[in-house]
């Protein structure tokens, strides 16, 4: 059944606002796969709030022209897609999808991605959930931060240490010869 111009121009928004708001957007051909599959995906994505969407090409085509993305996409606007439109984690959204691919047994592949205006192949794509999760990041940034207080405080405390351990060595040789 044909879509009306109309739905076809809101599917086109829908499409540019979650390019906007997407850090990455993987592509992923879902060829063989069934709706259940497809579904049980979704709700995998969903629970890092990662939208998985399955797409018309050429309405995604005038959505990432309307979104200044105009690099060579024809491999990946090719046969059915389904889109996943990674949002400020991507460590954390890539690894859901890759994790969900698994658990389907590797019904759906991923064909390749965007990020940052550029375009990336499926390895490329995949390597994505290699990147620390949002978490881990700040985790790391706190801990670079706080490491010259620790050792400067480790630093000024130690003379005081040193000489209550050679105050209470002294004491207790006086304990023992006594």
């Amino acid at each position: 059944m044909a879509i009306s111009r109309k739905k076809k121009e809101e599917l086109v928004t829908l499409y540019t606002q979650r390019l906007e708001n997407a850090s990455a957007v993987i592509f992923t051909n879902f060829r063989g796969s069934t709706v259940s599959q497809i579904n049980s995906l979704r709700a995998k994505l969903r629970e890092t709030d990662t939208p998985y969407m399955v797409v018309k090409n050429r309405l995604l085509r005038l959505a990432l022209e309307r979104s200044g993305l105009t690099a060579e996409l024809d491999d990946l606007l090719e046969g059915p897609n389904a889109v996943v439109f990674v949002g400020e984690d991507i460590g954390k959204g890539v690894t859901a999808l890759k994790d969900g691919i698994r658990e389907l047994d590797e019904v759906v592949e991923i064909k390749g991605g965007i990020l940052e205006q550029r375009v990336l192949d499926a390895a490329s794509a995949a390597a994505l959930s290699d990147l620390p999760t949002r978490e881990e990041m700040l985790a790391k940034l706190l801990a670079t931060i706080i490491a010259p207080a620790s050792q400067f405080v480790r630093v000024i405390n130690e003379p005081g240490a040193g000489l209550a351990r050679v105050i209470k060595a002294h004491a207790d040789a006086q304990t023992e010869s006594a």
